[in-house]
């Protein structure tokens, strides 16, 4: 899709029906089991099912008591346990032993295990060998989907990062698949498919085998969705890695954005207690924040608040008809904007106190010399004194990792020594999560001779072993050749400014890193939909390690009057960060197009960090 001039963009698909679906759905399961049951909810089922079908909805269907899987139920009178969970061995052997519990107590009762949002043929085994298959009736919940707002569509896997990427399960690749076709039936056929990655191949080809073996749902019908991009979170871990300074990015990156709500402490309502908050285009204050760089929130506040307190005064010389109307009308809303107006400003105070004490402004200094490959060495003795200081071994990881990937490698004095003091300072069981991020490719060692180049291989020829030695150390010490460092250049990753960078009225994608770097996957993202494809990319492909695709649906034609064309379904397997989204938002809002994301789950280099650590005994 060549980007059309700046217009407006064109309104998302309503994606209410992708609940409704679900609640639809999950009401049928739970009427197969007629009569009062206990529903066993899995621990991190409970949020997205909190968002489909609430407490109420659920007693409606004679659910009489709830519990956590995990938990050990108290003596209960049901005589039916339906159990929702995610296909896991542990949860399992959990089911297993309640039944067998039952079964050693002379109990009888029904069960039922409800999967969501597949069933995997390894929990049937596990369920054979524990002896209780025959006891227990499964079935599927096909929840796949749970839209987190106008244009953002979660599959709330946040363990597929890990399986996948680290332990290259790809059991999920199928529920990616199984989404793909349901949103193609929806709103689908979507015209042209371009994707880069192994795993984002691999889904790609097991959805339109699906579709083929369906005959294609959606055929037929006027699309609503004119392209999709798939994007493998490995094709760029430096953006995901990199501290977020948007709005929306900060709030997750502090107080943990969960299935799109967020609980604000006392330290945000001024209160004694917590409130949970729905953060989506519905909230007004939000939705005119959330992509704006943290510098210019504070200013949007007070001038917000001041319009709000304007609107209060009118009041003053309102005759009684009129504030009849005033209090019907306009007074509800008032309070309601007033008061997320007054938990936004709690949370820019609260992120401010905890950003100055973590060095917040030295730490993206050293963040933005790492991507722009200057003053290496600085920044590496700025993590070292991180470590030292056990400021937060997640952090220090981070930071690690991201002198790692910029660098494509450490050199082997550099790795160790890192190594050696972070096992020191936050203890030896991280051993292994070095090896975790060895092995993903997030924290690596340069093997020796990797740094030699032609060049110095000439030169050695022509001098004495000592003085090659010197010369060889000269070499290493410049900033390594890498793939990051490749790409950066080819794309223009790391933005040319002359003077200071306009937060306030950004230029590009960059202003969501302060100026200082365009996230590397929505910069594939628009040069692929740019060029209508990879021509002209094989280079940046080459240095990604390939897996590249671009297709056309014949099926589908190709109007370029159809609103559709200007509505692109970005896929990012292995998790999106709101960095991310922040960014393509910008450059739809430019190019006069609309970004739908689908992702995993949403991310940040927290999670991340923490899906590698493994310090269980």
């Amino acid at each position: 899709m060549a980007f059309a001039g700046r217009r407006d963009a064109p309104e998302p698909p309503d994606f209410g029906i992708l609940k409704r679906l679900a609640r639809d759905q999950l009401i049928y399961l739970l009427e197969q089991l007629p009569g009062k049951k206990d529903l066993f909810i899995e621990a991190d089922l409970m949020s997205p099912l909190d968002r489909i079908a609430n407490v109420s909805i659920l007693k409606q269907h004679e659910v009489d008591k709830l519990y956590k899987v995990g938990s050990r139920p108290a003596l209960s009178t049901s005589n039916q346990f339906c159990f929702l969970v995610r296909p896991r061995i542990k949860t399992m052997r959990y089911i297993a032993d309640i039944v067998n519990a039952d079964k050693m107590s002379g109990r009888s009762r029904k069960y039922k295990i409800v999967f969501s949002p597949q069933k995997f043929y390894a929990c049937e085994m596990v369920l054979e060998e524990e002896g209780v298959f025959g006891d227990v009736t499964c079935d599927e919940w096909s929840f796949y989907l749970l839209p987190l707002d106008e244009d953002i569509i979660s599959m709330e896997l946040p363990e597929f990062f890990r399986d996948y990427f680290l332990e290259g399960d790809h059991r999920w690749i199928n529920s990616i698949a199984r989404a793909l076709q349901l949103l193609s039936s929806l709103y689908g056929p979507f015209g042209k498919a371009y994707g880069i990655g192994r795993c984002a191949k691999m889904s790609y080809e097991l959805w339109q085998n699906l579709e083929e073996e369906s005959e294609g749902d959606g055929q037929g019908r006027k699309p609503e969705i004119g392209h999709v991009f798939f994007m493998d979170r490995d094709m760029d871990y430096v953006t995901a890695l990199c501290s977020q300074v948007v709005y929306e990015g900060l709030v997750d990156d502090t107080f943990r954005i969960k299935c799109g709500s967020v609980d604000f402490g006392p330290d945000v309502t001024s209160s004694d207690k917590s409130i949970k908050v729905l953060l989506n285009a519905e909230d007004k204050v939000f939705s005119q924040i959330r992509n704006e760089h943290f510098s210019s929130v504070f200013s949007f506040l007070s001038q917000k608040s001041r319009n709000l307190q304007a609107q209060y005064d009118r009041r003053r010389g309102m005759d009684i008809k009129q504030m009849k109307n005033f209090v019907s009308q306009e007074l509800k809303g008032l309070k309601q904007e007033h008061r997320l107006l007054s938990l936004h400003i709690g949370a820019c105070e609260s992120i401010m106190k905890k950003k100055t004490k973590q060095d917040f402004q030295e730490m993206i200094k050293a963040e933005h010399s790492l991507l722009e490959g200057f003053d290496i060495r600085e920044s590496t003795s700025f993590i070292e004194e991180h470590i030292d200081r056990q400021v937060s071994p997640i952090e220090s990881l981070r930071l690690m990792c991201l002198l790692s990937i910029t660098e494509n490698g450490l050199i082997p004095k550099d790795y160790r020594s890192l190594k050696t003091q972070y096992l020191q300072s936050y203890g030896p069981e991280h051993l292994l999560t070095f090896h975790n991020l060895k092995r993903i490719g997030l924290l690596t060692e340069q093997s020796a001779g990797e740094t030699l180049t032609a060049v110095e291989s000439k030169v050695s020829k022509l001098v004495t072993d000592r003085a090659a030695g010197k010369i060889t150390d000269a070499f290493n010490s410049l900033a390594r050749k890498s793939n990051f460092r490749a790409i950066s250049k080819k794309l223009g990753l790391i933005p040319r400014v002359d003077g200071e960078y306009d937060l306030k009225m950004p230029r590009d994608m960059a202003y969501v890193f302060s100026g200082a770097y365009v996230p590397l996957s929505c910069k594939i993202i628009e040069q692929v939909l740019e060029r209508r494809g990879w021509l002209g990319l094989e280079e940046v492909v080459r240095l990604l390690n390939g897996n590249e695709f671009s297709v056309s649906d014949s099926s589908v034609e190709d109007n370029p009057a159809w609103e559709c064309q200007r509505v692109v379904l970005a896929v990012f397997l292995g998790g999106c960060t709101f960095s991310e989204i922040a960014a393509l938002r910008f450059l739809g809002k430019e190019r006069g197009c609309k970004f739908i994301f689908l992702t995993t789950a949403i991310t940040n280099s927290a999670r991340m960090m923490e899906a590698m650590i493994e310090t269980k005994a």
